[in-house]
């Protein structure tokens, strides 16, 4: 048999037949005069062995050893069965967090715990869909800056804003956050920072307050580039206090 014979008959493809070569998982075997692999009935045998351990996930690597000595099987096996265990579970869990965002309809890139609360927010009623993606890039920025104890003090922080009493307040504000200009008079600036201290002043940080410099930094270079100059001075005076 020649390589394209061998090739379809193993149901491989030349390329992989070549491969194995390259790696030395199959010893190549001598050639006709003419320069071209001559393949026996035994070649095949052991290409259909390869195949067959290849299919069942063994690493390549593993392969040569394995076919020269039985012992390595039981152990080869194990490996490969707690590796399979452990990719199920991964994938299990990856699953979950995709129903998660399916069921509340949120971006695949929403970190899933918050996923539900972040769309409560994004069905109220008067935010652009530009400050909605602002919120939620900068949630997601500030998610991956923290600990599981941050991370679990931000889901609760944002599900004491998303309570409907709290939601359709908080909603407002951000409106008129949104609807600050270049033009906007300090007092107008202060008005507003009052305003969100009256109603956000009660919520629970505790796990957030120890966010840290670098977190701040960057945080504050995101503002930089999407929040006008009013914008961010709220944003500073809110910090502040």
């Amino acid at each position: 048999m020649n390589s394209a014979e061998i090739a379809r008959t193993a149901g491989v493809s030349a390329r992989t037949l070549r491969h194995y070569h390259q790696i030395g998982v199959l010893p190549e075997p001598p050639r006709r005069s003419n320069g071209y692999r001559e393949y026996t009935v035994g070649d095949l045998v052991l290409l259909l062995r390869i195949r067959r351990l290849a299919e069942l996930g063994i690493p390549l690597e593993e392969i040569p050893p394995l076919l020269a000595s039985d012992d390595r099987a039981e152990a080869v096996l194990d490996d490969l069965d707690r590796e399979l265990a452990a990719q199920i579970e991964r994938l299990t869990a990856r699953r979950q967090v995709i129903a998660r965002l399916r069921a509340a309809g949120a971006s695949p890139d929403t970190p899933p715990e918050l996923a539900g609360l972040l769309t409560n927010v994004a069905d109220a009623p008067g935010l652009s869909a530009e400050m909605l993606r602002h919120d939620r890039e900068m949630m997601l920025l500030l998610h991956h800056r923290l600990d599981d104890a941050g991370r679990t003090a931000l889901t609760g922080l944002l599900g004491q804003v998303a309570e409907p009493g709290l939601l359709a307040a908080t909603t407002a504000l951000t409106a008129r956050f949104a609807a600050l200009g270049p033009d906007t008079p300090d007092d107008q600036i202060d008005r507003l920072v009052a305003d969100f201290q009256n109603v956000l002043g009660h919520l629970s940080f505790d796990g957030l307050h120890a966010v840290d410099s670098g977190t701040e930094t960057l945080l504050t270079a995101y503002g930089e580039t999407v929040f006008n100059e009013a914008q961010r001075a709220v944003l500073d005076r809110l910090t502040v206090q």
